[in-house]
């Protein structure tokens, strides 16, 4: 199991610990809502993040099928559907709602004033989703995983170590991703500019699925560099 799994399942099962423990004795309900993760991946048995996350509500004293509901939904790779599943998630009223990223965030937070809110985001106050980490307010929490536009640059710095006569550099990312204001964008951008070298943006749209992915790379074939960068969102 990659460390970063084992931390991540932890940090969030912790953050959702104070919302589910109201209430003692009652059945609790969470819904989790993955980006892209099928409903039928989304197990202990299929997924190591899934694995210490329930591994660590176990020892908490929350076991599905016991005293915990668990309702797993997916957006299927489709950003456009973020906003419908928050109307279908936040209907059916769970006790807390688990989320892995910042646009799903949004959605959530626009239908929901009420209904804890625990998410994986990068970087949730420049992203504008909460005020301060320290003081996010309203009904949100989580974990933040991103360090700054900083982190992305030294991508850059990394590669230009690797390969001395880098040139150029395929950045893969989601539309609204390079298009918005997302930290690692930011980041590989200005560390592009500070080594000389040229970043070419291949977009995936909003949709992530095989078609979209194979035109990509296929896009990729067509042009040159000499490396390539996979955006996290």
């Amino acid at each position: 199991m990659k460390r970063r799994d084992f931390v991540a399942g932890l940090l969030i099962a912790s953050a959702m610990r104070p919302a589910v423990a109201q209430q003692p004795g009652k059945m609790k309900r969470i819904a989790i809502v993955a980006t892209a993760t099928k409903v039928g991946e989304m197990t202990a048995g299929k997924n190591r993040l899934y694995r210490v996350l329930f591994e660590e509500l176990n020892r908490l004293g929350f076991i599905e099928g016991q005293n915990l509901v668990v309702e797993r939904y997916s957006a299927e790779g489709r950003r456009e559907r973020h906003v419908e599943l928050a109307r279908q998630v936040v209907g059916t009223h769970p006790d807390l709602i688990l989320l892995f990223s910042t646009s799903q965030a949004f959605a959530f937070k626009a239908a929901t004033t009420e209904i804890p809110i625990v998410v994986t985001s990068g970087d949730p106050v420049a992203n504008g989703l909460v005020p301060s980490l320290a003081h996010p307010g309203g009904n949100i929490t989580g974990l933040a995983t991103d360090a700054g536009f900083q982190l992305y640059a030294k991508w850059i710095e990394l590669l230009k170590e690797l390969v001395p006569k880098l040139s150029g550099v395929f950045f893969l990312a989601s539309q609204p991703h390079w298009e918005g204001r997302e930290i690692a964008s930011v980041g590989v951008r200005e560390g592009a500019k500070r080594a000389g070298i040229s970043l070419v943006p291949i977009l995936l749209g909003s949709t992530f699925n095989e078609a979209t992915y194979e035109s990509a790379f296929k896009a990729m074939e067509q042009d040159r560099a000499d490396a390539i960068l996979v955006s996290n969102g």
